[in-house]
């Protein structure tokens, strides 16, 4: 006879019965029906390539857990593509990259990113906002995401980073094509993306060469002169984090705000609340990103054996977290379905992720939003939508209206 005492192993997630999922190419409102539904039944739940997280403390827990690693760098194999020297160039980026070598980038150019550091770039980012509303005041109407959102945060990544106002169009450029990556048609986008890549590249190096002899009151320069107990960023690694503060920093913000004045157009007594009390507009990005991320999920897979609440994740499993789901989670958001711009949630939302990939960006982010809400506020208080909105199809990684047609009270 035993001792009595049972110990109760881990169940392996593949013999669990779960209720299954099939996201891919579903509009958001079904996709968000969906995993209510499933959440229902379990905090997992099964999909074509794996298993997907449903609930918001979960989906926390999962992307803290160090163990699990960033899937972007499996993005070409899941789109059945052969690795080759430019896509493992892109698994280098800290955007995928994992261990000692994460934590130590992350470490050395945090300083750079955090609130108090991105506040000096405000008054430009106002200035920016205006420079765009002045274009389309005395219309009365405009196309909010090819007269707005496309020509805000280029300037600002430029600002930050030290590049001249003639070559903003070429980091538009850069940034829209390095972005199809994304878009789950790599087969056909690859040399657009390639070609974008090495550009931005070169011009980069040649930008660091510069600041190395003529350093000035910019991010590069400041990332040049990092020095942590003799450690520095190398050239690779600082034209490698240049690119990726240009992929995390753009398209992200573009569609962001795009999908902030959707919200708002559709919403009048909303906007109302934020055109008389300004004041509000740090929640009402908040609840923007909660309601309507542009970032709807990311992934991770199981670097080992990984045993989570009872549940054995075997090595290799790839395990997607709905973003967007786990901010509709009514464990954690009361009336999770009602957007209000006076909510004060006791936990954050979701779409900026979690743990060691949590973006870097997001105090950069949070001020241009901020920044760009207020503006709107002072010069659109009548917006409204002014035709059909066109989204983009729901199978972008980076998602959003691909036209906004609004209209205001002409200045």
């Amino acid at each position: 006879m035993g001792c009595g005492i049972m110990i109760e192993m881990a169940v392996s997630a593949y013999e669990l019965d779960l209720p299954t999922l099939d996201l891919v190419g579903i509009e958001r409102a079904q996709e968000l029906a969906a995993i209510a539904v499933a959440r229902r039944q379990h905090w997992l739940a099964r999909t074509p390539l794996g298993f997907l997280i449903t609930s918001h403390d979960d989906a926390v827990a999962i992307l803290r857990e160090r163990r699990f690693h960033s899937a972007l760098s499996l993005l070409p194999q899941l789109q059945g593509l052969e690795p080759d020297n430019f896509l493992e160039e892109r698994r280098r980026s800290i955007l995928s990259m994992e261990g000692e070598e994460h934590t130590r980038l992350r470490r050395l150019v945090a300083p750079a990113f955090t609130p108090s550091s991105v506040d000096r770039l405000r008054p430009f980012m106002r200035e920016v906002m205006d420079g765009l509303v002045d274009a389309v005041a005395d219309r009365g109407r405009c196309e909010f995401v090819s007269d707005i959102c496309e020509g805000y945060p280029i300037p600002i990544i430029c600002e930050l980073l030290g590049a001249p106002k003639g070559d903003w169009k070429r980091f538009s450029d850069w940034a829209t094509d390095i972005f199809r990556i994304f878009n789950q048609n790599l087969a056909s986008d690859m040399p657009l993306i390639e070609r974008a890549g090495q550009e931005l590249e070169t011009y980069v190096r040649q930008m660091v060469d510069d600041r190395r002899q003529h350093p000035e009151d910019d991010l590069l320069s400041a990332l040049i002169a990092i020095e942590e107990s003799g450690d520095r960023l190398s050239t690779d690694e600082l034209v490698m984090l240049a690119e990726a503060i240009l992929m995390a920093g753009t398209d992200t913000t573009r569609n962001q705000l795009a999908c902030c004045a959707a919200l708002f157009a559709d919403k009048p007594a909303q906007w109302a609340e934020l055109v008389a009390h300004p004041e509000l507009a740090p929640r009402a990005v908040e609840e923007s990103m909660r309601y309507l991320g542009a970032v709807r999920g990311t992934a991770r897979f199981a670097s080992e054996d990984i045993e989570y609440r009872g549940v054995l994740f075997p090595a290799g499993t790839l395990v997607a977290v709905s973003l967007a789901g786990a901010n509709r989670d009514p464990q954690d958001f009361d009336e999770p379905d009602v957007f209000d711009v006076t909510r004060q949630a006791s936990v954050q939302q979701m779409t900026f992720g979690s743990g060691v990939h949590h973006c870097l960006g997001a105090a950069l982010a949070r001020a241009e939003l901020q920044e760009a809400l207020v503006v709107l506020a002072r010069r659109m208080p009548e917006l409204a939508v002014d035709g059909p909105i066109e989204w983009k199809p729901p199978t972008f990684g980076i998602w959003g209206p691909a036209r906004l047609p609004v209209r205001f009270a002409p200045a």
